[in-house]
């Protein structure tokens, strides 16, 4: 008896056992089923009674990274602002804007407070990598005091305060067979949501007045070093681990050239109190790559007609920026400014197009609603292939060098000052046909005629000094100063990008085909 009640027993526990188990199989099954539905799914099942507490997160949560982070703090801020000083003072340089002379830190401490990471999305989009977006944000407490000095002004110390930084951050590891089995990181800041830095400027012992305009300077400053440096699809590739590695294929490539034309301007703002404003255009793609027309004195329907060559490393993401300025003594005015997303061309299909023109691209920022001209211009858009790309790309370094040699000889103030529309690839300087770049130079000055070229790896680069207004003369000699090659570059610089003549960044009013 007491054997059969012991046999039913394990009998009855293995059916619960085998009916429990099917529950569970079940239950998993419909709760995988559950799992793949999106909200849209959710909403058509449960119309209105979808409870509140279900949601569908973005990012996960990474509270204890945040823990860690502000223990971590005193010292990582200690390093970053040892790395922040050596790669940001130079950038701050090279991105002076043309009415400042000198532009650094004079204190740089990033504070007690730890950033905080609100999120992160890992990604696997393409074979090889892991793709991380952190969802970045810091309201801290740095002291940060930069030395500004202008043409007959001193050094004024001006404090940015309330410094607040909100951005997704793009991290790209490159995977490798070996320890520590990453070969590369790529950081980037994603173009949307759009990087916000948010701070207010104080003069220490001093009044922001003492420079007229030192508030939009800075802050265009730091817009351009953001958009031109660290904004997608500008990226900064960092090799790791001592693995040699090809690290082309991470940095940015230049996609296609943009043959421009600039036709004429309509109805100007007049900016001058005695007969009408000097209008000239200045173009870009990208900020540090600017090139200017001619001026055309007295005149608020100017005409032009003269054409550039401008590189794009990205046509998704990137857009033509033209902005209209009144010549004048001292600091030049801004009549117009537009913008004109690239993405919006179609390739080798050319089209005439009149831009309204703004008084800024930050709409937030535009208080004056009256009526400030058009700007008629032509463009076409032509896609490089594979073995064009790497040419523009070996342009765009020496260009680099080019402006940045210019700038030790005194013949521009600033890697940021916009060239001569003689600069320009049509007309004389360097002309960027097919896969190959063109040039000449040559030195003309009292008797003395030089004539030089550089021929490579089917591209001729090339530099040609006129002499213009800042040549100096005395018995017999003259110096010619005045930069006459046009380039098509961008580097890959810290950013692994590398981006022709011109970029521009801001938003301008509404394009209509003619």
């Amino acid at each position: 008896m007491g054997v059969l009640c012991g046999i039913a027993l394990m009998a009855g526990w293995a059916r619960m056992m085998r009916y429990r188990s099917a529950k569970r199989i079940a239950k998993a099954a419909d709760i995988k089923l559950l799992a793949s539905l999106n909200r849209d799914d959710l909403k058509k099942i449960c119309g209105d009674n979808l409870p509140e507490w279900i949601s569908f997160p973005v990012y996960e949560q990474v509270k204890w990274l945040n823990k860690e982070l502000t223990k971590l703090w005193p010292f990582v801020a200690e390093a970053a602002t040892m790395v922040i000083r050596e790669s940001v003072e130079p950038l701050l340089e090279e991105y002076r804007p043309p009415g400042i002379t000198s532009l650094k830190f004079s204190k740089l401490s990033l504070g007690n407070v730890a950033p905080k990471i609100e999120g992160i999305r890992v990604q696997s989009l393409t074979k090889g990598q892991i793709i991380m977006d952190i969802d970045f944000r810091w309201g801290g407490d740095p002291s940060i005091i930069l030395a500004v000095e202008a043409a007959l002004v001193a050094s004024i110390p001006i404090q940015l305060k309330d410094l607040q930084v909100f951005t997704i951050i793009r991290v790209i590891f490159q995977l490798a067979e070996e320890i520590p089995c990453i070969s590369a990181v790529v950081v980037a800041l994603l173009a949307e949501p759009k990087p916000r830095i948010d701070y207010t400027l104080k003069a220490v012992g001093g009044s922001l007045t003492a420079i007229p305009g030192i508030s939009d300077m800075i802050d265009d400053t730091v817009n351009s070093i953001v958009i031109d440096m660290l904004q997608w699809p500008h990226r900064i590739v960092v090799p790791l681990g001592g693995i040699p590695v090809d690290i082309s294929e991470l940095e940015l490539k230049p996609q296609g050239k943009l043959a421009l034309t600039i036709v004429k301007a309509t109805n100007l703002k007049n900016m001058e109190m005695i007969g009408k404003s000097d209008p000239y255009v200045v173009v870009y793609i990208r900020p540090l790559f600017k090139y200017k027309t001619k001026v055309v004195d007295n005149n608020l329907n100017p005409t032009w007609d003269e054409k550039f060559e401008l590189i794009a490393e990205d046509k998704e993401t990137q857009s033509l920026t033209l902005e209209v300025l009144d010549k004048d003594i001292g600091q030049d005015k801004r009549l117009g400014i537009a913008q004109l997303p690239l993405v919006d061309l179609e390739t080798q299909t050319e089209k005439e197009i009149e831009l309204r023109l703004l008084s800024s691209l930050d709409t937030l920022k535009v208080k004056d609603k009256k009526d400030r001209g058009t700007l008629t211009i032509k463009v076409l858009y032509y896609q490089f292939n594979k073995e064009e790309q790497l040419d523009a790309l070996e342009a765009e370094k020496k260009i680099l060098e080019e402006r940045k040699k210019l700038k030790e000889a005194g013949v521009i103030g600033s890697t940021m000052d916009a060239l001569d529309g003689a600069v320009s690839v049509v007309g004389s300087g360097v002309g960027l046909v097919g896969t190959g770049v063109v040039a000449g130079a040559g030195l003309v000055g009292s008797g003395v005629v030089a004539g030089a070229g550089l021929v490579g790896s089917g591209i001729g680069a090339g530099a040609g000094l006129v002499g213009s207004g800042l040549g100096a003369f005395g018995s017999g000699l003259s110096k010619a100063g005045k930069f006459m090659g046009r380039t098509i570059t961008g580097s890959s610089r810290k950013s692994g990008s590398s981006t022709p003549v011109n970029n521009a960044q801001e938003n301008g009013g509404g394009a209509k085909p003619l």
